[in-house]
Parts: C-alpha cells; sequence; structure tokens
C-alpha cells in the first residue's frame, strides 16, 4: 500500500510539472508568435491596432503649483506670501532642501514648519530654481504658504496600438492640466482595466462623455505609463492578453497614403471594440497643431445614435483606412460632435520610439 501511495503522488507531481510548464511554453511561444508577425512587417511599420478603453493614472514630477492665494495670519491681517514668486505651471521639487514627489509630502513638509523663512525649490519651465519667501503664521499656530497645488491625474482614454516591443501608444493627444493647460510633466504612471457603463451623448455645443468603472487597485494593472506628450501617452503593456483579445497585426501607413474618403474608427461605446464608418475630409500633411492633421466625419448610423458622434474618452480610438492604421482620434468638434480631429500614426510611432 506505501509503495503505491508514493507511486501515485510522483505521477501526480509529474502531471502538475507538466502542465504548468506546458501552460507557460503555450503562453511564451503565443507571445514571441506576436512578437515575429508584428517584426516581420517591422520596416513596413506593423503594430496591433487597438480600440479599447483603459483608466489612467498619472504621475506627476513634483507638485504643479496651479495658483496663489490670500491667508488671513494670526495677527488678522490679509497676507498673500506666494504672489509674483511661483507661477501657475510651476513645479515644486523641494522645501528647505526636502525631496518633494507629491502633494502629501509637501502638505507634511508645511505642517512640521516651525520657522517663517522657508526656500522652495521650482522647476519652471526646465530649469530649476530657488525661491525664499516666508510663510504665514495663521490663527491654528501652523505655518501657511498660500499655493494652490495638485499632484497627480486620473481618467479615461482609449489604446491606439500595440509595437513588438510590447510598447504602446494612447490618446493620440497630451494630458493637460484643466486649470494651467500646461501638459503635464509626469514621472510615471499606470493603466488599468476599465469597463463602459454608459455614455452621455454628445450635442451641439456639449461635448459627450464615456463613462467607465476604473478600480485602481494593483489587480487591474496593466501596464505601466512612461511618457505623456503632445501626440499622446506611451508605456508598456506587462499584461497583454488581459487587453489585447484579438492581436492581430495591422501594416500602419504614412501621411501620404492618406486620402479623403471611407475610412473606419474602433472603439468600445457599446461595451466591446467595434468599427464604425467615418469620412475623412481633410489631410492636412503641414498642420501647426500636431494632432489635427486629419479631419473626420462619423457617418456610422449607429455610432450617430449611440454616441452623437465622437465623444470624450474616444481619444485615442484608431483610424482605420483601406486595411491600414492611418492615425487616432484625438479631438471633437464642439459646436459638431459629428466631426473632429486625428493625428497622422506615424507622429505617434515617431513619439513611442523618442527617449
Amino acid at each position: 500500500m506505501r509503495k503505491y501511495w508514493y507511486r501515485k503522488i510522483l505521477i501526480m507531481i509529474v502531471i502538475f510539472t507538466t502542465a504548468t510548464g506546458g501552460g507557460y511554453l503555450v503562453v511564451h511561444t503565443r507571445q514571441e508568435q506576436m512578437r515575429q508577425e508584428v517584426s516581420a512587417g517591422t520596416e513596413g511599420g506593423m503594430v496591433i491596432p487597438g480600440g479599447m478603453p483603459i483608466g489612467i493614472y498619472l504621475e506627476t514630477e513634483g507638485v504643479m503649483v496651479l495658483g496663489t492665494d490670500k491667508i488671513k495670519g494670526i495677527d488678522g491681517n490679509d497676507y498673500e506670501p506666494a504672489v509674483n514668486l511661483v507661477c501657475p505651471g510651476d513645479y515644486i521639487v523641494s522645501l528647505d532642501e526636502q525631496e518633494i514627489s507629491d502633494k502629501k509630502q509637501l502638505v507634511q513638509a508645511v505642517e512640521d514648519l516651525d520657522h517663517e523663512e522657508v526656500i522652495l525649490g521650482i522647476r519652471r519651465n526646465d530649469q530649476c530654481i530657488d525661491v525664499r519667501m516666508k510663510a504665514v503664521l495663521c490663527e491654528d499656530k501652523e505655518y501657511k504658504l498660500g499655493i494652490w497645488i495638485r499632484d497627480n491625474a486620473q481618467g479615461l482614454g482609449t489604446v491606439t496600438f500595440l509595437n513588438a516591443n510590447s510598447q504602446f501608444g494612447a490618446l493620440g493627444h497630451g494630458i493637460h492640466d484643466v486649470d494651467t493647460n500646461q501638459l503635464m510633466e509626469t514621472s510615471g504612471g499606470r493603466v488599468y482595466e476599465t469597463s463602459i457603463k454608459d455614455i452621455q451623448k454628445g450635442e451641439d455645443g456639449v461635448p459627450g462623455g464615456m463613462e467607465g468603472i476604473i478600480v485602481y487597485n494593483s489587480y487591474n494593472v496593466l501596464g505601466s505609463i512612461e511618457k505623456n506628450t503632445e501626440c499622446g501617452i506611451y508605456g508598456t503593456i506587462h499584461n497583454i492578453n488581459a487587453l489585447f483579445s484579438d492581436q492581430t497585426p495591422m501594416e500602419t501607413a504614412s501621411k501620404e497614403e492618406i486620402t479623403e474618403g471611407p475610412a473606419s474608427i474602433r472603439c468600445a461605446v457599446e461595451g466591446e471594440v467595434k468599427e464604425y464608418e467615418i469620412r475623412i475630409t481633410k489631410v492636412d500633411k503641414n498642420t501647426e497643431e500636431v494632432n489635427k492633421g486629419i479631419v473626420l466625419e462619423v457617418t456610422d448610423k449607429r455610432l450617430l445614435e449611440v454616441a452623437g458622434g465622437i465623444v470624450q474618452g474616444m481619444s485615442g480610438s484608431p483610424i482605420i483606412q483601406n486595411g491600414k492604421l492611418v492615425g487616432a482620434v484625438t479631438h471633437v468638434f464642439v459646436q459638431n460632435a459629428a466631426k473632429g480631429y486625428g493625428i497622422f500614426i506615424e507622429n505617434m510611432l515617431e513619439s513611442v520610439g523618442s527617449s
């Protein structure tokens, strides 16, 4: 009996090892296959097109200054200690030589102040400067700086493509601060799984939007954000299979190949990725705004019925023409939700590869 159980346990171990090893082999082989498929056409520009929504969490380098405000001192007088010293769009990176990377650290550093004279380390237009100012002692016997700040950004967007190195591009435009309208400088970030629950239909003068459920925890992380540029956000997808159910590569087109006429976009306004008919009405190869080289109009009756055309959250939706990925949706015409702008895919590909 004892020999029988030893033999049974040995068989179970062999089966388990084979099953898990085989599972790894299948996954590894599939990913290598996908890499070879995409790499095989790299010279012609092969990527896997997206269209899936993602939750976005962008972390800033330091703490962004939004503005300054008046503070009532312990003497009852009003003071504005930071006015003309810091500007909207500045980043606070240190306080009295203590490194500051987020809002929580800055708040704690200010709470710990026990003196009036402070030195703020500021990054302004890629230059680092020291700003000397006087904190104000308030009625609660705590010092305050009188600066409105913000550190991180969250939202929803659409993936445009994945390349052979598991790098993704999304949005087709940069993430700007809503108050300063400046491109947010990032120290990194993450993308998360999300599902679309509702669509606010776009109407003339009022842009609509996609509403999704995003749970910002480690279980839903799909990948990392490495760059926030005027051409979109870029990074690496670590959980490819969770995001890309269809991993069929597609050739990309140069802007010289794009023509006015029928095309389609991929997006998930109905809960799953579908293609919808559009018409490219203008191709501006010399546009001054990098993410407005394509002008398009939604012609698909279903998309017009569901969303009214283009809505917020669709930024990054791939634009496909003649079987090639030509660009991504970036903006909607506020006065006409059926019309919008797009960016050339070659601009996004240049951005994902740049340092």
